[in-house]
This record gives structure tokens, C-alpha cells and sequence, in this order.
């Protein structure tokens, strides 16, 4: 692993974080073995993923995290009856303890001249779970393999801990995040920072230079916020956010508060921004949990966007208004009614890689 040796960040030395709809090299993808995560109804989960592998591996390379040479094994038996492109896929054999890639994975800069570089902050298991020391080192192991330059974050002299389901960029120098993740004490990944810490950090890492704050994420959501289950960048002056409508329902005051607050923003040049809107699908229940459903949770790949659907009357309604978002991509609903028992769906699972060049 080549760690870097200057004091500044990559966004200092000129690199900038890509949106997720310019050219991707590769998703990462964990094949998922914890049975915890998906209590009671782990069953149907690898086939599920392997559905999800299945699209992606049509439109880019897939660089598919297994625990070991045994895993490697059933899960291309699975890909190979579900239809994978299996030249596409790369498997990378290195231990995890979940494997949701969209937090623990590398979150990726770009220079002018294409060099693609990985941002290896702290992954603390969101401030919540013990078990994350594997999760937090799969970076590091992949990259021995990979040799990408790679930064470990430090701020006011110590690790940053930032997960990438946190946070979505334009690419042009904005990024959206919550309070309720990034500045709530409760599971604080970084106590003690205010927004200008992380502003700081944004700027120095990700060469962002403009942060836009929402209030609270979804009920359910087990990350305590995070943005990607509830605003997303469509282009570099238009986001899609959710909006639940019934009044009755839990999520409606912050969704609406949400909502009121990206009409008053502006984008990095001072102009507002676009903003169009999702619905929710009907509250997700199992077993008496509620899980954190949500359209917001899209994957932008090469060519395509998967989109979580619930078997609910609103999957249409959701796809069609991302089609129209999207119109130079294929737009695919995948069911992630089981997926979602693990208290996330699509983008929670995905990492991008830019393509260098």
C-alpha cells in the first residue's frame, strides 16, 4: 500500500471526487455472509445479490470482495446460474465482518491528468457495532492487489471516520450531507466536530467546496441518517429527494422539512438548485422492525441505474420519474424486499470506482 507522505490532501494536490454517473472502472461489491444482518431470512439474499451482479457486470467491471477461496466458489456457482458475466467479475479474497462496501469501501479522487486515488477514511462499524475491524481494513488488503495511491484522512490530529452512504457529491465542488449523521452525539462518528470541521475535511479530501446540510434521515434507518437514503445529485444542478405525503406518517415532518430546506440552496456557483421529487413507498415491516425503504437508495452505473422496488403501487411512479432524470441510461427496478431486512438496499451495497483517464 503506497500511503502518502505529504501533509496536504488530495484535494489540495488537486484531486476532486467524480459524481457517480461519470465513467465508473469497476463497482465494489461485498458477497454477503453475516447472517445477523439478514436475520431469518438470509436465504434468498445471495440470489439477490447475485442479481445485482448480474446488471452491473452487463455495464462495468465488478470487483466482488469474498471471504475466502470457499466463498469464492459458491458464489460463482450462483452468478454462474444467475446469468453473470463472469469475465467481468474480479473477486478479491479478504476477510469482512458485513461487507457493505458503500461505508467501508474506498471513497475515490480523481486528478486532471485521470490518476485515480483512494480516500481510506476510518470505518467504525457507524459508531454502533463492535465487530468492524475487518470491514475497516479491506481497503488496505484489496489495495496491495489494486496499488492505487491511497490517504488516510486526518483532522485536528487524528483518523476521520466518514462512511460514503453519508454524503453525495455533484462533482463540481457540493456535497449533501445530514446533521442528524455527521453532528448528532448519538453514534458520533467524530466527537466533537461542527461543520466546519467537516468542511475542513471536505474540502482537504474530496475537493469539495460547498457543503449543503439536511436535517434527519429516514425511521429505520440503523446509520442514524445517512443522506443516500434521501437526496441524491441527478446531474451537477439537480438533486431528487423523497417526500412522504400521507401526514399521518413518521417520516413526513422531516421530509418536508428536507424539502424546504434544498429549495432554498444553491450549488457551488451561487445558482439554486433543481429539485425534484420521489415518493416513499408504504412503510417495510418485518417481524415487527421497520426497515428504512427507500427509492432514494439508486445506483448509478455505466450505461444504467438500479432502483429498489417493494412491490409496492409506488415502484412505478419512482422508476418512471428516474427514467426521466436519466434519459441516456437504462433505468432497472430490483426487488430488495429481502435486501432491505439488512437495513439497506442498493447503493448501501455498491462503491464506484471512476474510470482513470
Amino acid at each position: 500500500m503506497r500511503k502518502n507522505k505529504d501533509e496536504k490532501g488530495p484535494g489540495e494536490l488537486g484531486y476532486r471526487m467524480p459524481a457517480e454517473w461519470e465513467e465508473h472502472e469497476a463497482t465494489w461489491l461485498g458477497w454477503p455472509h453475516e447472517l445477523t444482518d439478514w436475520p431469518g431470512k438470509f436465504a434468498p439474499i445471495p440470489w439477490a445479490f447475485a442479481e445485482i451482479v448480474r446488471l452491473l457486470s452487463q455495464a462495468e467491471r465488478v470487483r466482488l470482495i469474498v471471504q475466502d477461496t470457499a466463498a469464492e466458489k459458491r458464489a460463482r456457482a450462483i452468478l454462474g446460474k444467475s446469468g453473470a458475466k463472469m469475465e467481468a467479475v474480479e473477486f478479491h479474497r479478504a476477510p469482512t465482518d458485513r461487507g457493505w462496501m458503500r461505508d467501508s469501501g474506498p471513497i475515490c479522487v480523481k486528478n486532471a491528468a485521470g490518476e485515480v486515488a483512494y480516500n481510506n477514511f476510518v470505518f467504525n462499524g457507524w459508531a454502533k457495532y463492535p465487530n468492524h475491524k475487518k470491514d475497516a481494513a479491506v481497503v488496505g488488503k484489496v489495495n496491495a492487489r489494486l496499488k492505487r495511491r491511497i490517504f488516510l484522512p486526518e483532522h485536528g490530529g487524528q483518523r476521520v471516520a466518514l462512511e460514503g452512504g453519508s454524503i453525495d457529491v455533484n462533482g463540481s465542488g457540493t456535497l449533501l450531507t445530514t446533521e442528524e449523521c455527521l453532528l448528532s452525539p448519538v453514534q458520533e462518528r467524530n466527537p466533537g466536530f461542527t461543520k466546519e470541521d467537516y468542511a475542513e475535511v471536505f474540502r482537504k479530501f474530496l475537493g469539495v467546496t460547498n457543503v449543503l446540510w439536511l436535517g434527519s434521515g429516514i425511521a429505520g434507518d440503523d446509520t442514524h441518517g445517512h443522506v443516500d437514503d434521501l437526496t441524491r445529485f441527478v446531474n451537477e444542478t439537480t438533486v431528487v429527494t423523497i417526500v412522504e405525503e400521507d401526514r399521518r406518517e413518521t417520516n413526513y415532518a422531516a421530509l418536508q422539512e428536507n424539502l424546504a430546506r434544498l429549495r432554498g440552496m444553491k450549488d457551488q456557483d451561487g445558482w439554486p438548485l433543481q429539485v425534484e421529487t420521489l415518493p416513499m413507498p408504504k412503510p417495510v415491516w418485518f417481524d415487527g422492525q421497520r426497515l428504512p425503504a427507500s427509492y432514494a437508495n439508486f445506483y448509478i452505473a455505466n450505461g444504467l441505474v438500479i432502483v429498489p422496488t417493494f412491490d409496492d403501487g409506488n415502484d412505478r411512479l419512482a422508476l418512471n420519474t428516474l427514467a426521466k432524470l436519466f434519459p441516456g441510461r437504462e433505468v432497472v427496478g430490483v426487488y430488495c424486499r429481502d435486501l432491505v431486512l439488512g437495513l439497506g438496499t442498493l447503493h448501501c451495497l455498491t462503491q464506484q470506482e471512476p474510470a482513470a483517464g
